[in-house]
């Protein structure tokens, strides 16, 4: 069930009133240095613990944009939502939507006035600190700086906007198969996060946003290939880690 509909000059007024002092506490980062979010999304699920024990093993900074329906669900899911938000010196928790469209991408994006309900009820389930969101299943972005969605989402994005959040997509994907195991090596990513950086690619200069989903390490075969990505990344002395309310331009 949604929550019930929300004025929406009242509602970017509560949004904002979280997120302002969370981000007026973060000074501007480096302008010359160059910077890599991780982000994990769809948790908490099987391999949340595991991405969260490599984090915290490497002492490197990711951000997980979780799901309210998997958080509020199980006591299991609480207490992987709990070590996320017990670790704000190394983890970040952001939106990832209530529902994740309950596998009806096209009727949730179709729906932008009740997609826009879900995800202001997933900032209150999951009792989010800032007012960044990240759209299920499709790379789109609104901030004060960059903008970018595809048709089909645009609405939606134009709604949350107004409300207050910022939409932040990512540069970088590792994907997955269909059984849920990571398609590129961690040599591939590596290569693609020089590459981007090299190229100048990236939506923001010198900020590089990596997405990976949380199952992909749930096998421990796996989890070692993350475990090499990110220490190829701490290997790049030009590389610094963030967390994605660091990221520049987003809206207060």
């Amino acid at each position: 069930m949604l929550l019930a509909h929300f004025n929406v000059s009242a509602d970017k007024s509560f949004i904002q009133s979280e997120a302002e002092a969370h981000f007026s506490s973060n000074p501007a980062l480096d302008s010359t240095q160059q910077y890599v979010y991780l982000s994990f999304d769809d948790g908490p699920l099987f391999g949340t613990s595991n991405c969260i024990d490599i984090c915290l093993n490497e002492n490197t900074k990711a951000t997980f944009f979780q799901i309210g329906f998997h958080q509020s669900r199980s006591q299991w899911g609480k207490r992987l939502y709990q070590r996320i938000i017990d670790r704000p010196d190394l983890f970040l928790l952001t939106n990832h939507s209530f529902s994740h469209t309950y596998g009806d991408y096209l009727k949730f994006y179709h729906q932008p006035d009740s997609a826009l309900e879900d995800f202001k009820q997933a900032a209150v389930v999951l009792n989010t600190k800032n007012n960044i969101v990240r759209l299920p299943g499709n790379n789109g972005w609104r901030t004060a700086t960059v903008q970018s969605s595809s048709k089909l989402v645009r609405p939606l994005v134009h709604k949350l906007d107004s409300a207050g959040f910022n939409v932040v997509g990512w540069d970088v994907e590792w994907r997955f198969t269909s059984k849920g195991r990571p398609i590129q090596t961690p040599e591939r990513m590596a290569f693609m996060v020089d590459s981007m950086f090299e190229q100048d690619k990236n939506r923001t200069k010198n900020h590089l946003v990596v997405l990976m989903h949380d199952h992909m390490f749930r096998r421990t075969e796996d989890s070692l290939k993350l475990v090499q990505f990110i220490q190829y990344l701490k290997s790049k002395k030009q590389y610094q880690f963030a967390l994605l309310d660091r990221y520049p331009g987003l809206k207060n």
